[in-house]
């Protein structure tokens, strides 16, 4: 998630899709396994499945019917828990179409932001779906602040476009609107996310005093924080800022400031030795945005400004 303060985001569009199982024996064959036939018919030929883009994926996916997603779910509207502890949210949403797409279940897993690419390259995740700007720094496992190598690197296929926003207390916006109106201020944020990064970079421009940060596991207590007092402003990906100000307090507790910077797209991230996995999550993001499902679930969610109209590997800055 990055920095320059006059900039508008890019316009965005989105995804989704779905077919229905042809039999009974078709549903169940499609849970477990990648063929791309439901049978024969007495005249030998083939039906299709339900899967179109089940043949695609490495076999141990399809037979086992899963695809591991590491992600942090405590970011709504992208993915959170809803009132009953359910999976939802955007991301929720959009991994359940590509698995129609492909035959296979996206199971979330959940973990803490800053260490679901180190779970992707210990095999803990198959991929990492959770709002994560894709960047060159984390294509080739840099650190963002140093530029020294931490990791090995990830393949992105971008999803979505998002920048990054100011919110405040309502009513108490200090005259903020840029990020060196914060120099001197305090300022709260989720842990290893791109306004992390952006914070400390404006920070080192502040000629009246640094700014301030407080970080946090997950954006809703870094909210939590800004609302009890204990910070000046908070900031996370717009979509986010945009959901919490919309709803925190029935829209009582916060209000956006200035303009949303560096826009900059959403990727989920794939091992470097699974591409194999990477060109067939593409393939179901491109078929999705074609049939439509895409746009729906972007619209369902009341983000539409950040669609995309194709499938992109990394396309990061």
């Amino acid at each position: 998630m990055t920095a320059s303060i006059t900039r508008r985001p890019r316009p965005l569009r989105s995804r989704l899709a779905a077919a229905g199982a042809i039999t009974a024996v078709g549903a169940l064959l499609l849970t477990g396994c990648g063929d791309q036939t439901a049978g024969a018919e007495d005249s030998g030929e083939k039906k299709e499945t339900a899967a179109p883009l089940a043949g695609k994926l490495p076999k141990k996916y399809q037979d086992s019917g899963v695809v591991k997603v590491g992600s942090d779910i405590a970011y709504p509207p992208v993915e959170f828990k809803d009132k009953d502890g359910r999976t939802v949210g955007l991301d929720v949403d959009l991994a359940a179409a590509l698995g129609e797409q492909l035959g296979v279940e996206l199971k979330f897993e959940n973990g803490t932001f800053d260490t679901l690419l180190g779970g992707l390259r210990s095999k803990r995740y198959d991929i990492a779906m959770s709002a994560m700007t894709d960047t060159k720094a984390r294509q080739e496992g840099l650190d963002s602040e140093t530029g020294k190598k931490v990791g090995q690197g990830v393949d992105f296929v971008d999803y979505f476009t998002a920048g990054v926003s100011v919110y405040t207390n309502k009513g108490k916006d200090q005259g903020i609107k840029t990020w060196q109106d914060l120099c001197g201020k305090k300022i709260v944020v989720q842990r290893g996310t791109v306004s992390h990064d952006l914070a400390k970079a404006e920070s080192k421009k502040c000629e009246k005093g640094e700014i301030k940060m407080e970080t946090f596991d997950n954006d809703q207590q870094a909210q939590t924080r800004l609302r009890s007092g204990g910070a000046d402003a908070g900031s996370s990906d717009f979509p986010v800022a945009a959901y919490a100000v919309k709803t925190s307090g029935g829209g009582d507790h916060f209000e956006l400031v200035g303009e949303q910077v560096e826009a900059a797209p959403y990727g989920i991230a794939i091992s470097k030795s699974n591409p194999e996995l990477r060109d067939a999550i593409k393939a179901a993001l491109d078929a999705i945005i074609e049939n439509g499902e895409y746009q729906k679930i972007v619209e369902k969610w009341g983000v539409e400004d950040g669609a995309v109209t194709e499938a992109v590997v990394n396309g990061g800055k």
